[in-house]
């Protein structure tokens, strides 16, 4: 709806005589009227592909068939005059979480797929927008407010957290699993595996996805019995437990979540592995010892760009000299210029504040370069862009079909952050910029040799 206005404000040139009225009380029944003009024109400019239901349970535009159609519910006035002030990504976010936009039949991804396909059909200009706007109707609605209305969870830090020496990581990691085991249960897979699945079979369920996913990551690192095995970020421990009962590896995971560490080790011992799986609530950086095979599976992306050099020294120092080391995340798209691509974004900075602080996405040409000046030789690079896609799509899709139990665990503003989070992120993955790789690596040695095969044909046998 605002799409086409973006960080545009409502300017100066509106005629006199449309301020004087604009600055009169407005009644209810002339906010109405206000909203279905100015709906109407941005109909009409914008080609809207979703009705608008307002307050008072009419829908706009009225121009056209739309009860067949997707459609927003704005619960009060007060929400298109925030976005008349402010028309920014954060403002449709934070209109959405305080219930003040609400899709038909709660939707969300519904919807931004609807908008994502209609972008591409027809990109509004601005100059289209703004010829003709309603600007009687626009400030009076702009004149509206809400008191007392802020979101509720949020994180209280440095979000941003580039500064080393004053990062709190475990504080970082501890704001966005408080959510608590129960909450994540409800869209993870059985075995909570909170990372990309693997889909041989493109119609494969999540729990079977996730299954291949374990098994990838064994056979690409060539676990062996007996073999000690590290896991860093190890997540609720199914990796490591998987490796241990599959691959007869003795494995060593980490966490800096107390809820994940305490689930973990539960498990572990459910299923007799005290004696080959070892789980820590510790930082990767206090490790020591010697490892033949490391895990690093969704963790990278969150300790930070300026860190990398940092985090890979640390991992070949535990990597046996002949060990392999998989390292599983989350990249962007490359940008021109390094500065442009540093600088957050607004889907970025909502992601710091509200769902994962200390969050930064690099792109996999640069944590090639780190790894390479790190002292590792880069074997295989694989892209899993589609299948996160899936993924996350159908973690959205088993979170929206509990909203009660979910909205209990978590409270109805952080559940609908919750929502915004994984439709964005899914579409983010199947037409946007995010990217996921898995890059397998060892020790550069100067001799030329390897520890791995010089093909791929023992991952799929015939």
């Amino acid at each position: 709806m605002t799409a086409g206005l973006r960080t545009t404000r409502l300017r100066t040139e509106t005629p006199p005589r449309a301020m004087e009225e604009a600055m009169r009380p407005a009644d209810d029944g002339a906010l109405l009227r206000a909203a279905r003009q100015l709906l109407t024109h941005l109909d009409r400019a914008a080609a809207l592909p979703l009705g608008v239901r307002l307050w008072d349970g009419s829908l706009v535009p009225l121009t056209r068939e739309t009860e067949a159609t997707a459609s927003i519910h704005i619960t009060h006035p007060a929400v298109l005059g925030n976005l008349l002030r402010r028309p920014t990504l954060d403002t449709l976010f934070r209109q959405y979480v305080l219930g003040g936009l609400v899709p038909a039949d709660g939707d969300l991804l519904g919807v931004l797929d609807i908008l994502q396909r209609q972008r591409k059909r027809h990109r509004p200009k601005l100059k289209d927008v703004l010829s003709g706007l309603p600007w009687r109707a626009a400030l009076r609605l702009a004149r509206v407010t809400e008191s007392g209305r802020a979101i509720s969870h949020a994180y209280a830090g440095d979000a941003e957290a580039r500064d080393r020496n004053k990062r709190d990581d475990q504080a970082l990691v501890q704001f966005h699993y408080d959510a608590g085991n129960d909450f994540y249960a409800l869209f993870l897979d059985p075995r909570m595996v909170y990372s990309c699945a693997y889909f041989p079979d493109w119609q494969a369920d999540l729990a079977d996805a996730q299954v291949a996913k374990l098994d990838l990551v064994c056979k690409k690192l060539r676990l062996q019995p007996g073999e000690r095995f590290l896991d860093v970020g190890c997540g609720w421990g199914a990796l490591v437990v998987h490796a241990a009962e599959h691959y007869g590896v003795r494995a060593h995971g980490v966490t800096l979540s107390q809820a994940q560490h305490d689930l973990a080790r539960t498990r572990v011992a459910e299923r007799g592995l005290d004696s080959r799986v070892d789980i820590e609530l510790r930082d990767y950086r206090t490790i020591d010892g010697r490892y033949d095979k490391i895990a690093s599976i969704g963790m990278y992306e969150h300790v930070g760009i300026d860190t990398y050099p940092d985090y890979f020294k640390k991992i070949r120092s535990l990597l046996a000299d002949d060990g392999v080391f998989l390292n599983h995340g989350i990249t962007r798209r490359a940008k021109r210029e390094r500065r442009a691509f540093r600088r957050p974004s607004a889907s970025r900075r909502i992601i710091l504040d509200y769902i994962f602080p200390g969050a930064e996405l690099d792109h996999i040409g640069h944590t090639l370069e780190v790894m390479e000046a790190s002292g590792f030789e880069v074997h295989d690079v694989e892209g899993l862009r589609r299948h996160y896609a899936r993924t996350c799509r159908l973690w959205y899709e088993a979170l929206v079909a509990d909203p009660d139990t979910a909205v209990g665990h978590v409270g109805p503003e952080r559940y609908r952050m919750w929502l915004a989070y994984l439709a964005g992120v899914s579409i983010g993955f199947e037409r946007g910029p995010l990217r996921i790789f898995q890059v397998v690596a060892t020790k550069q040695r100067p001799d030329g040799k390897a520890p791995l095969p010089p093909t791929r044909a023992d991952l799929y046998p015939d």
